[in-house]
């Protein structure tokens, strides 16, 4: 059921921001897994932030929820 959600919006907000604010849609995308509870899935999503866009202000926002993710495992 979660991965049905999860297409559904990756297709919905492809379709609203387009290919131009990836790191917008890949964070909105780690968000909505924090929520669902699957920190796993989140913290690999806002590794791809950081790796893919270092510069954008999504990678500082990612940088700062996945130290929180971590510290939540410890």
């Amino acid at each position: 059921m979660n991965r049905v959600i999860l297409i559904l919006l990756m297709i919905f907000f492809t379709a609203i921001y387009g290919c131009s604010n990836k790191a917008a849609e890949l964070y909105d995308i780690a968000q909505f897994e924090e929520k669902q509870k699957n920190n796993k899935h989140a913290a690999e999503v806002y590794e791809e932030i950081i790796k893919k866009h270092p510069d954008s202000e999504y990678a500082k926002k990612a940088k700062e929820r996945l130290s929180e993710l971590k510290g939540d495992e410890k």
